[in-house]
């Protein structure tokens, strides 16, 4: 069983990614649970086809300590498994516990359970936060992919990530398996992304162009492997997919300094746009 956490900056599109992602690798036969670790529990919708499934510390705090697994783990496309953490109430508590309260009852549930292909976690933003690094720091997920863009806000969020993902691999055996990037179509972006991932030692496993088909598939609540599944957007998630599940290269990252970071901007990015 792999465990993959999935981060990227707010607004990415890591979700989307990661669900789509998952309903190719479910489409290949895979058995897979995907465990919603944002607040917002807009981690499975897609697999789900839009129902609003109750959160863990929703039926926690509605129904107490004695649940059943069957109450926060839902059947989605393709017999996906999927969870949402939740969060407390708005303006109260910490967001992040509420991935460390939905991991240890997950376990003490029994839902990792040896037939499981791979368990996904969608993490919301970046790793500023002892609960939402929680899936690395407690050695559940050892493979991390990181969405991003040719953005600098969104490179910039990737580094602090790769910056966590250091941290936690000098004790233990997380690594970084790659970025993807959901394009944004700013200018150079592939060549700066491969620049970026190189730099950090790592690749760049995949760069999924951009496509409205994925909007309006999400307006009809499902991926783009459910909505047009021989779309070219679907075959290129299928793509992303396959690269993951053949991917041999984990590394431990180099983040960059924040002047290094603005400098392979211009290298790669706006001193060519400009031009």
């Amino acid at each position: 069983m792999r465990q993959i956490a999935i981060y990227g900056k707010g607004g990415i599109g890591k979700s989307t990614t990661t669900q789509n992602t998952v309903a190719a690798l479910s489409d290949a036969g895979n058995k897979i649970m995907v465990v919603g670790c944002d607040p917002k529990a807009d981690s499975t919708r897609l697999l789900l086809h839009g129902l609003c499934q109750k959160t863990v510390l929703d039926t926690l705090r509605d129904e107490g300590d004695d649940i059943d697994l069957e109450e926060i783990l839902k059947p989605g496309f393709q017999g996906t498994m999927c969870v949402e953490s939740g969060g407390p109430e708005p303006g109260v508590g910490c967001a992040g516990r509420g991935i460390i309260t939905s991991i240890n009852l997950l376990e003490s549930l029994g839902a990792y359970t040896d037939d499981l292909d791979f368990v996904f976690y969608d993490v919301l933003g970046d790793v500023v936060c002892g609960g939402f690094a929680m899936p690395i720091r407690e050695g559940k997920a050892e493979e991390i992919y990181i969405v991003a863009s040719g953005e600098l806000m969104a490179l910039y969020a990737a580094n602090n990530i790769a910056k966590g993902i250091y941290k936690y691999a000098q004790t233990g055996k997380v690594r970084l398996g790659g970025i993807i990037c959901n394009s944004r179509m700013v200018a150079n972006e592939l060549e700066l992304l491969k620049a970026f991932a190189e730099e950090l030692g790592s690749q760049l496993i995949y760069f999924v162009p951009r496509d409205n088909l994925v909007q309006r598939a999400e307006i009809n609540k499902k991926t783009v492997i459910d909505f047009e599944p021989e779309s070219n957007q679907a075959q290129e998630y299928r793509n992303l997919a396959h690269n993951i599940q053949e991917n041999k290269m984990f590394v431990i990252p180099k983040p960059m300094t924040q002047d290094r970071l603005e400098e392979l901007m211009m290298q790669h990015g706006f001193l060519d746009a400009i031009a």
